[in-house]
């Protein structure tokens, strides 16, 4: 059988979000199960992949668990370099390390050494797609696109946009910042697996005039998405109050120039008042948790059952490097741990839905990846549930396999991650 894989453990599946429904109903796992794979997509699961992939070649991973591929649906790929950089608020952070950073991207021998090595890395711990800012030079979109076609991986990316309140080389103009992105817009955009955003860095980076040429592109090509910030720290909200004193909130910064919609994408989203949620909510809007960033860089704690539970739409990242992990693993540790300071706790269910089908849905991809379906594409991530020492010690004292998920969910790093194929492929 040409191309066909039967993958062997145990197998996550989903019927529901879990925040909606209750977990043990919209979230399964089937043990000492299969996953065939026929023509780079999922073609059985469960009995039916065993009978129909009797002669495909076989991978077994006994006690693992078979997840979909990880989707980081807020990255940052130009500060790969500088992740885990010490003790900055988000402006001073922005300011000391990012810029300067960024403005190594024009340079386009350096973009792809970059894209390359981000890529691997969001492999090596699982992760096969992502949606991802680039910087000011459309040498830095094409250097990921390029990169994530190399791999076969389905990104989102997008120029991110500045016309103020950032370095002379790293500020375009509202027009550039339309022609740029319309030009990048028409040659990645449903290229193979590539998807592009329009991508407004926030409110206080853009004047009215680039948020509305920016709005303006969307309206014409509606099929993209559109990613941005969204009050993320307290001070960052007063600094945009004090730039837009029109406004009604920090969303009606966005909104008042056709930067609200379904396809849209707001990373962060701690700090949000009512009129601000009803509306992403009516709208259908994406909001993406960001739990590692919130608290390395001290943002705030986000509402995940709140929010998520009140139906609104939500996915979760790694925010590198503003986050200061590439693992996906580590954000759902710290997802948990942030609802717990909230006082509610999160299923492993739940934090595994959020990772994978979640944030497939708030990229607007559940028809493609996120999910182990048939007809979706084959990318996954085998977990190992005993990795390491610690995990393994805790792990033969489990009594239900959301016991044996758990520990790898808080302890888990890159040793976790058993395999991963993208496309169907198996990475070597």
């Amino acid at each position: 059988m040409t191309d066909a894989y039967l993958l062997t453990g145990h197998v996550l599946t989903f019927d529901g979000d879990p925040f909606i429904r209750p977990w043990h109903e919209a979230v399964h796992v089937l043990e000492d199960s299969a996953v065939l794979i026929e023509g780079g997509k999922i073609a059985a699961i469960g009995s039916a992949a065993l009978t129909q992939g009797a002669q495909a070649t076989r991978y077994e991973y006994p006690g693992h668990l078979i997840c979909p591929g990880f989707i980081d649906a807020h990255a940052h790929y130009p500060q790969t370099a500088i992740i885990a950089s010490w003790g900055k608020r988000l402006i001073d952070w922005l300011n000391t390390y990012t810029f300067p950073e960024e403005m190594r991207f024009g340079d386009a021998t350096y973009a792809n050494e970059t894209a390359d090595r981000y890529l691997d890395l969001l492999l090596d711990h699982g992760t096969t797609s992502v949606a991802s800012f680039c910087t000011i030079h459309p040498e830095s979109v094409d250097a990921l696109f390029s990169a994530a076609a190399d791999r076969n991986m389905a990104v989102v990316a997008g120029k991110t946009c500045m016309d103020r309140n950032a370095p002379g080389g790293l500020r375009d103009t509202a027009q550039t910042a339309y022609d740029d992105s319309k030009a990048l817009l028409q040659k990645w955009h449903g290229q193979g697996r590539a998807r592009y955003a329009i991508t407004p860095r926030f409110s206080p980076t853009s004047t009215e005039d680039q948020l509305d040429a920016l709005g303006a592109l969307w309206a014409e090509h509606p099929d993209a998405l559109m990613q941005t910030h969204l009050s993320e720290q307290v001070d960052e909200i007063e600094w945009v109050r004090g730039l837009y004193p029109q406004a009604r909130d920090y969303l009606d910064t966005y909104e008042q120039h056709g930067l609200l919609g379904e396809r849209g994408l707001y990373g962060h989203a701690i700090h949000l008042e009512t009129r601000e949620t009803d509306r992403l909510r009516e709208v259908g809007a994406g909001l993406v948790h960001c739990p590692t960033s919130n608290t390395f860089i001290g943002s705030g704690l986000f509402d995940l059952m709140g929010l998520a539970s009140g139906g609104v739409r939500t996915g979760l990242a790694t925010d590198t490097g503003g986050g200061s992990s590439f693992s996906m693993l580590r954000s759902m540790a710290a997802a948990y741990e942030i609802a717990q300071l909230r006082g509610t706790a999160v299923h492993a269910a739940q934090l595994l839905w959020l990772a994978t089908a979640g944030s497939a849905r708030v990229l607007h991809r559940t028809d493609e990846i996120g999910s182990i379906s048939p007809g979706l594409a084959g990318d996954l991530c085998i977990l190992d549930l005993a990795s390491t020492p610690a995990i393994a010690q805790r792990h033969t004292r489990a009594e239900s396999i959301w016991d044996a998920v758990f520990p790898t969910l808080m302890m888990g790093d890159d040793r976790a991650i058993a395999d991963v194929w993208v496309g169907g492929t198996r990475r070597s």
